[in-house]
């Protein structure tokens, strides 16, 4: 089974970094807040670069550059995918803190020029 991880990580502003595997690499997204553990609770997820699956287990500090500060694994384990599309990734998570199904939506938000902003999801635990 695929695995994902959560990294908790201090940097200028405390964020969650939710990481699932696939295609060989760490899919990637940023959580402003801490990831949902109860069900409708929604999150904010913002999609990053991709990361090597060697960074599953990175824990410590970041000493310059992008991603400065402190970093270590909020939860980790197996996933698989119920369903996946481009717009939609529904997932089941089981780790040590997240378990059950979860959710990944691609948001339609506007910036203030009318933008779509096409890197932002919406994070949430569906049971």
């Amino acid at each position: 089974m695929p695995i994902f991880v959560i990294h908790e990580h201090r940097a200028k502003k405390l964020h969650w970094d939710l990481r699932l595997e696939s295609g060989g690499v760490l899919k990637s997204w940023a959580v402003p807040k801490q990831p949902p553990r109860s069900k409708n609770l929604k999150r904010l997820a913002i999609s990053v670069e991709d990361h090597p699956k060697s960074y599953a287990n990175f824990q410590g500090e970041i000493k310059e550059g992008y991603g400065k500060g402190r970093v270590r694994i909020w939860d980790k384990g197996n996933y698989s995918f119920e369903s996946k599309s481009p717009k939609k990734l529904v997932f089941i998570l089981q780790g040590k803190i997240l378990k059950g199904k979860y959710c990944l939506i691609k948001a339609d938000f506007k910036d203030s020029d009318d933008k779509k902003k096409n890197d932002q999801w919406l994070f949430f635990r569906i049971k």
